[in-house]
């Protein structure tokens, strides 16, 4: 696939269990997809490997061997079925574009298009494996999400703790806490004991397993460590938070087993402090952040500090927990200075509109041949999976005829169903790749465009959803917040500076508009990672192309 010097490949396979990977053709249908590739191409395999494992975190064992073997010389390209198929996170990521830069690594060919060692190829490469990281980080997001929406509704999102049970009736998702009428009135009958402080707590647990008999909804002993995570559980008492340790408070839907002041009071019993009453005030930013001296959460209070003169003054104010460690030498800071702080990390990543238009077209230019060649693909194999199943057909009428002996049927039969299973599995394998990642693409350049105006005029929720869409492990520590950036923001840093260079340097010519100006300077620029002059399109193909 190189005119100017013979390039041996590996062919690689990957699928993990996670659930990433789905809707991922197997590892024996992605080989036998890239043999055709590798046979309609006249590629020269070196080896093929294959492996079970998760590309979200480097370490995997094949992959780095591959990328040795490719370091000392044996091979210098790489067969795949899909660039996410190579990695999921910076780490691996960076390793395949410094090999490409090295010239260790030539050509990565996957059944829709081939990146060599140019700008624009390995900035596509980069975003597919930054897009891929980026849909497994929002699936977590949106999970995270809808528990924190049942928590605000009042429904506690977990399994049911012992006393309770989840309605099995209900739909995913949507399964409420209800009472367990084999144990509820045992369980609250527990609690009143230890509450009249007539028994102590393992005096109540050796009454309820010896003398009632009291077994946990599977079925086994209430063990000792089980029945002090009960008595400190707030999901038994009117409120609970979610999640831990955050300082979210909700009022349950669910009928309690104790009230709040009961609850408090069985903390004391147990020398522990009474749980913090619910927040009445809601604030952008608790929950979301970490303390960088002991690692517990951010948690936020307003203060009302009255003059003489009478004028009220409300403060708000973001501080750890301390429940980690209760001489935590971290102070406060007030919001308006949060706010600052989380504002200076939006404001590096803002791109102009200009420059997200032009880049949206380049997207759109490489999902055309992803649509395109899905679809044919999808086309040929329903053929395909239709011929096999006529072919099963005619052959059990035969035998019905007696046209041929069960022995014949015997041996063909498995044959036959072997290659309709393996069919409809590339079927089911086949979606809509090129459309989900351009709706990914799209939301990123979306983001860098409006974060920061959206940051400062947006109410809480908005300016939450943005400061958790900027990255993970949010540190706050001497009042400066840091945050790991995510992957696929990362990029635009530097798109943004040069941006503001070409805006800030590019002289108008008349009778030039200026959006043809810029994108013209963009396109010229190399941190861009883009190049038109060197024919994007002859470099952005289809092996299917080849001759």
């Amino acid at each position: 696939m190189n005119d100017n010097k013979t390039i041996e490949y590996f062919i690689y396979a990957r699928k993990s269990s996670e659930s990433e990977d789905r809707q991922v053709l197997s590892i024996d249908s992605q080989k036998n997809e890239l043999q055709e590739i590798v046979k309609r191409n006249g590629l020269i395999i070196t080896d093929a490997k294959q492996e079970s494992h998760s590309a979200k975190a480097p370490g995997r064992p094949v992959f780095n061997e591959l990328l040795d073997e490719i370091e000392k010389g044996k091979a210098q390209g790489i067969v795949v079925w899909n660039a996410d198929r190579l990695s999921r996170n910076s780490v691996d990521t960076g390793r395949l574009i410094y090999m490409f830069d090295t010239g260790k690594l030539q050509e990565i060919v996957t059944p829709s298009q081939v990146f060599r060692n140019t700008p624009n190829d390995k900035f596509l490469l980069s975003l597919l494996c930054s897009t891929a990281k980026l849909d497994n980080d929002n699936k977590g997001i949106n999970v995270k999400r809808g528990l924190k929406a049942k928590a605000e509704l009042g429904i506690y999102p977990a399994e049911a703790p012992t006393g309770y049970i989840n309605n099995k009736y209900a739909e995913r998702g949507n399964k409420t806490v209800e009472v367990d009428t084999d144990r509820f009135d045992l369980v609250q009958k527990m609690f009143e004991m230890v509450l009249s402080q007539k028994y102590t707590v393992l005096q109540v647990l050796h009454i309820a397993t010896s003398e009632w008999k009291f077994k946990t909804k599977r079925g086994k002993k209430l063990a000792r460590s089980t029945w002090y995570r009960m008595l400190t559980n707030p999901v038994y008492a009117e409120t609970f938070e979610y999640p831990l340790d955050s300082g979210n408070w909700h009022k349950a839907v669910h009928k309690p087993m104790v009230t709040d002041e009961q609850f408090d009071f069985l903390q004391i019993i147990l020398g522990r402090k009474g749980k913090p009453k619910p927040k009445t005030h809601v604030f952008a930013f608790t929950g979301l952040m970490r303390c960088g001296e002991c690692r517990a959460m951010i948690t936020c209070e307003e203060k009302i500090k009255r003059q003489k003169n009478g004028n009220v003054h409300r403060y708000t104010y973001y501080h750890c927990t301390k429940r980690i460690n209760p001489n935590c030498t971290q102070g406060s800071i007030e919001e308006a200075d949060l706010k600052t702080e989380i504002l200076e990390k939006v404001l590096r990543i803002k791109i102009p509109p200009e420059l997200h238009d032009w880049g949206l077209k380049q997207v759109k230019r490489v999902n055309k041949n992803e649509a395109e060649f899905t679809n044919n693909i999808l086309s040929s194999q329903q053929k395909a999976y239709k011929a096999c199943l006529a072919q099963i057909s005619e052959l059990i009428d035969m035998r019905a005829s007696k046209e041929i002996t069960r022995e014949e049927l015997v041996e063909k039969k498995p044959k036959l169903e072997k290659e309709r299973d393996r069919l409809k599995e590339l079927l089911d394998g086949i979606d809509d790749r090129a459309t989900k990642w351009h709706k990914q693409a799209d939301d990123l350049f979306d983001f860098a465009r409006d974060a920061a105006e959206e940051f400062n005029t947006g109410g809480l929720e908005k300016k939450r959803h943005i400061l958790s869409r900027l990255g993970s492990n949010l540190i706050l520590m001497d009042k400066k917040l840091t945050i790991d950036l995510e992957e696929t923001l990362i990029p635009m840093i530097e798109a943004a500076k040069e941006a503001k260079k070409i805006h800030d340097t590019l002289e108008p010519v008349e009778g030039i508009d200026r959006t043809v100006q810029l994108e013209s300077a963009y396109s010229q620029n190399p941190v861009m990672l883009l190049d038109q002059d060197s024919n994007l399109d002859k470099r952005i193909q289809s092996p299917l192309s080849y001759h």
